[in-house]
């Protein structure tokens, strides 16, 4: 992946995670700096812990039809909030609304960018 383009997608996930501190309570980014450590980390548990956690919970996947995904992308989003200092998530809750808003937000994002803009 070009420098310029891993660049892009930080920037671009920084800001998202800005809208969703905006839209969703109880989830909080203290600015641009928070920001984009936290899409950095963000980036790597998605990268490192996110497929583990699929595998591992897989079985509870096929049975909910998909939807513990939910519960592992507000697993995540919760542990970049304990890592990332001035990101904070303030329960279970928010950390659900957090990754289902961030998650649309993505899916928004590349349905005006395209996947191979990436």
């Amino acid at each position: 992946m070009p420098i310029l383009t891993f660049l892009a997608h930080l920037l671009i996930t920084a800001a998202l995670l800005l809208l969703v501190a905006r839209l969703v309570k109880g989830v909080k980014v203290e600015g641009w700096g928070a920001a984009f450590i936290a899409a950095l980390v963000l980036g790597l548990a998605n990268a490192l812990l996110k497929p583990v956690l699929v595998v591992l919970t897989l079985p509870l996947t096929i049975v909910t039809f998909g939807l513990f995904l939910l519960v592992i992308n507000a697993a995540v989003l919760r542990i970049v909030g304990w890592v990332v200092p001035g990101m904070k998530i303030d329960g279970c809750a928010p950390a659900l609304w957090g990754g289902l808003v961030l998650a649309l937000l993505n899916l928004a994002v590349e349905a005006v960018l395209g996947k191979g803009g990436w």
